[in-house]
């Protein structure tokens, strides 16, 4: 189905876009975090330009190599939530951990949200499913979404996985395609 985004436009879910996953020597660094944080800037501005739903998801897990009381779990600067954009912190993997997230998509009338962010391979991926489930129709842009590399080899066969396993339960898109729709989004 094509709906016009002037129309009915999707709320851009930003999901943990947070300074500990750009920190070397972290266990969830992204190595290739500033390539993903430059696309969600670019998805960021044109939502905010349009007046937009934006969304932010800030992970808040209460193990010893997520602290919440870093610095760390701060927003990255760029993308730190504005006046009247929404945020949840959420502490398991995915936002429908989080009371007031569940309460809150519960409530709207149309459910379409695009995933961009960090956390592929546990909060965009938990997310998706969980939302599926709900009946919640998710898109997740494809360029714009990272997750940390388990190890030097393999490290795009494994997001090609991750992202294969989303395509189950949520639309695949590139920036390209949503930004070249001249106005109109597929869902």
């Amino acid at each position: 189905m094509l709906a016009s985004i002037h129309d009915d436009p999707p709320i851009l879910v930003c999901a943990d876009l947070q300074i500990e996953y750009l920190t070397p020597g972290r266990r969830h660094v992204i190595l290739d975090g500033d390539a993903a944080t430059a696309r969600c800037l670019e998805l960021l501005t044109l939502w905010r330009a349009n007046l937009w739903p934006v969304m932010h998801l800030k992970r808040i897990a209460q193990a010893a190599w997520f602290n919440p009381a870093s610095r760390l779990t701060d927003w990255i600067a760029e993308t730190k939530p504005r006046p009247g954009e929404m945020t949840f912190e959420h502490p398991l993997p995915s936002a429908y951990s989080s009371s007031r997230f569940v309460d809150y998509m519960s409530s709207i009338r149309t459910t379409r949200c695009i995933l961009i962010g960090f956390s592929l391979d546990e909060t965009i991926l938990a997310t998706a499913v969980d939302g599926f489930h709900r009946s919640h129709r998710y898109q997740v842009v494809t360029d714009a979404v990272a997750c940390r590399q388990p190890g030097a080899d393999g490290a795009a066969a494994y997001r090609h996985a991750v992202v294969n396993v989303i395509g189950n339960f949520a639309t695949i898109q590139s920036s390209a395609e949503l930004i070249r729709a001249s106005g109109v989004v597929a869902m």
